[in-house]
């Protein structure tokens, strides 16, 4: 945090005292609710007493698949909102039941950052050390803590009844054809030709289960310590659909997991990875694949200086379903992954297996980025929103729902005066905080997720009411969203 760099004194400290943090939570958590109905409007989050610590919040996270995540001031990892008798897929994560309870981690680190993904959840130590836990594609060969016997015994049914949300995953809600890119690709997984050939590759639960050594083993709910290089310290992690991206304290990427589309950026379609490989962000990555290509699509101009990507290392990182991000020191933002809907931001549909600058926001400085399901949004310093990817339910607020293959610069008058500071993408919804506190969410809207008060899809941002608070923080979930906000006591 910085100063306000100005005098003040004791002036300054009795302002902070006098400042409460609260978290807030809508859309479909089944477990805040005994109706397990969606919160269509902020709900405060009231830490129970049980907990200690003088009761505070630190940080809120996103927590995949219906259920939420947060840090409390003395470093405990704080989750509720699942219930552990639908069988689906966020169960595989652990149990987090009504009531905000610290996660039982091995470690009595203090946790710094936490992410959660499809199924499975990670977190870091104070110490640089990440934990993660849930389905066992998302898990790397590591140290796992307990008994794993009872959890394969109490994780096999949830697996084999999650198959519906996988499919919801792999596919959006069925809206006929769209031209994206000059391609025309059905949403619906029917497509013919190149794009239908790629959705098939994508895979199912039952390829899920088919490409694990059984269906038991698929699912673990004991965290396991990743084994990381000696001397690697991680700051930072983000998790997607199947795999997650960790960001070490001196700017280098490690990812692990699931790699179909290319979302960890080795260079292939390497299916899995089970143990924290090093990602190549800068070094060898290049403005476009090669320099006749890039002119002709526009990406570079023919005075364009070299290949290497502006900065020296990678200060942040994102994951999206199938897909990843970064931004660079100097403020490039690199993608890879899965392209079918231009998540990638290259003007084409294309995976990209490496990482590859978006060259069209060159010489925008980026400051932050998020990924969803099949869209990216990211900020500039400025506090303009660019935003590319998939756009069925209005997630990338352009006021339409016609798919971005290129990064679009949000005009909205809503946003007009406004300097976005965060955001953060949930699987088909997006929101950002500005610099004075205000929220605003758009997208799909099936479960309140936006917060304001219905559930009508907004295709372009939208405020939502948070009286007498100021927002701190926002993290999506899949199907909900969190905010970390203070207010005077």
């Amino acid at each position: 945090m910085n100063g306000d760099g100005g005098g003040g004194g004791e002036e300054a400290v009795k302002m902070e005292e006098v400042k409460e943090k609260l978290v807030f939570m809508w859309g479909y958590l089944p477990g805040a609710l005994p109706q397990r109905s969606p919160l269509l409007s902020p709900v405060a989050v009231r830490l129970p007493p049980s907990i200690g610590d003088g009761c505070s919040w630190k940080d809120v996270y996103g927590g995949g698949c219906g259920f939420a995540m947060a840090i409390s001031e003395s470093g405990k990892l704080i989750t509720w909102g699942s219930t552990d008798d639908l069988g689906q897929s966020y169960v595989t994560s652990g149990k987090h039941g009504e009531t905000p309870e610290p996660f039982p981690l091995p470690s009595e680190a203090k946790i710094i950052k936490a992410a959660a993904g499809w199924a499975h959840c990670v977190a870091v130590t104070e110490n640089g050390e990440v934990y993660t836990w849930g389905w066992k594609e998302g898990v790397p060969s590591g140290k796992v803590f307990g008994d794993s016997s009872t959890a394969v015994i109490q994780e096999k049914d949830a697996f084999e009844r999650h198959s519906s949300f996988l499919a919801e995953q792999v596919s959006p809600r069925p809206q006929g054809s769209r031209s994206s890119g000059g391609t025309v690709s059905s949403v619906d997984g029917r497509g013919g030709g190149e794009e239908g050939t790629k959705r098939r590759r994508i895979s199912s639960s039952k390829q899920a289960a088919e490409s694990t050594p059984s269906g038991d083993e698929t699912l673990s709910a004991l965290p396991c310590l990743v084994t990381l290089n000696p001397g690697v310290r991680i700051a930072t992690v983000a998790a997607g659909g199947r795999h997650t991206l960790a960001l070490s304290d001196i700017g280098q990427v490690w990812g692990w997991g699931y790699g179909g589309e290319g979302q960890l950026g080795l260079g292939s379609r390497i299916r899995m990875v089970s143990s924290p490989h090093p990602v190549p962000c800068i070094d060898s990555s290049s403005f476009g694949k090669d320099r006749s290509a890039a002119l002709s699509r526009g990406s570079l101009s023919s005075e364009g200086q070299g290949f290497r990507v502006p900065g020296s290392y990678v200060r942040e990182i994102a994951c999206g379903g199938r897909h990843s991000a970064v931004i660079t020191d100097a403020g490039a933002l690199l993608a890879f992954g899965w392209g079918l809907y231009g998540q990638c931001g290259q003007g084409s549909t294309d995976d990209e297996l490496s990482p590859i600058c978006v060259s069209s926001l060159l010489g925008i400085q980026i400051e932050g980025v998020a990924a969803g399901l099949w869209h990216t949004v990211c900020i500039s310093a400025d506090g303009d929103v660019y935003s590319f990817g998939g756009n069925q339910f209005g997630q990338l607020g352009t006021g339409t729902d016609q798919a971005e293959t290129l990064p679009r610069l949000l005009d909205a008058p809503s946003l007009e005066n406004n300097h976005a500071k965060i955001v953060s993408c949930g699987a088909r919804h997006s929101a950002v905080v500005t610099d004075d506190g205000k929220v605003f969410c758009w997208g799909w809207n099936k479960y309140g997720q936006l917060g304001l008060g219905d559930v009508i899809d907004r295709n372009i941002p939208s405020q939502v009411p948070i009286d007498g608070c100021v927002s701190k923080n926002i993290a999506c979930g899949w199907w909900h969203t969190l905010m970390l906000a203070e207010s005077p006591t």
